[in-house]
């Protein structure tokens, strides 16, 4: 989506808002005997109260309203009824429509105790993300923002994994640009255009580079179980620099 007037930000950044307080909320709950299950209740809960529905289950017909992964899951989990321990690595990814506007946050979470190893995943997880959205410019390449991210990641001992990728949001949950890598593809020549609304979500891993689909028909793992992170924001590119939508 290409945003153009006052009134779309807003309510794109409504929409933003929403998921973010969601997402905040729910790691916030997230502690060892709950239940995947009742964290994704609390998010549905969250977003009805607002008049918002689960972009997922909208969009294409995903289980549950929220995507909530427990390690070596990385993404598109299905809560249930699996409990939480000491020592999980959780990723919760929180995407909802509101007033026709389309916002996607997501995160990851280590339950404590935790490696030291885990611990420098996640920070560096979120660092990657960040060094992606300090890449966005309008007028600039999309695969700067790859660029960025393969370069942080190269440089501190992490792969990326490469069927996962970025997307346009707005309108819809998943539309234009697709597949924004998050890893660098110097043949992709597309432009960033102010107003352009975007998500940057790396996935960071301690050596994987691929996630597999479960029987489940959602759930994605690393074939070897490796430790992997995701992080998430939508944003939209103005001649200032990104703009972060999904802010609590």
């Amino acid at each position: 989506m290409t945003i153009d007037t006052q009134d779309q930000f807003e309510r794109l950044q409504a929409a933003g808002r929403l998921v973010a307080r969601t997402l905040k909320a729910m790691g916030e709950a997230l502690e060892p005997g709950i239940t995947t299950g009742e964290l994704d209740a609390l998010g549905r809960e969250m977003l009805e109260a607002e008049g918002a529905r689960s972009a997922p289950q909208i969009c294409v017909g995903f289980p549950a309203a929220t995507c909530i992964s427990v390690g070596p899951d990385v993404a598109h989990g299905i809560p249930g009824d699996r409990r939480i321990e000491a020592g999980d690595l959780v990723n919760i990814d929180v995407s909802a429509e509101l007033d026709g506007f389309f916002a996607d946050n997501g995160a990851s979470f280590a339950v404590p105790p935790t490696p030291k190893r885990i611990e420098r995943l996640c920070r560096d997880g979120r660092r990657a993300m960040w060094t992606g959205i300090r890449a966005v410019r309008a007028g600039g390449r999309l695969n700067e923002i790859g660029r960025s991210i393969e370069t942080f990641a190269r440089k501190n001992g992490y792969t990326l994994v490469r069927n996962l990728a970025s997307h346009g949001v707005g309108s819809w949950l998943h539309e234009e640009p697709e597949n924004l890598a998050t890893w660098y593809k110097p043949r992709d020549e597309r432009r960033i255009h102010e107003g352009m609304v975007f998500t940057i979500e790396p996935f960071l891993s301690l050596g994987a580079e691929w996630v597999d689909e479960l029987d489940d028909g959602w759930t994605l793992r690393p074939p070897h179980g490796e430790p992997t992170v995701q992080y998430e924001h939508t944003l939209v590119a103005t001649k200032n620099g990104p703009v972060i939508l999904t802010l609590a």
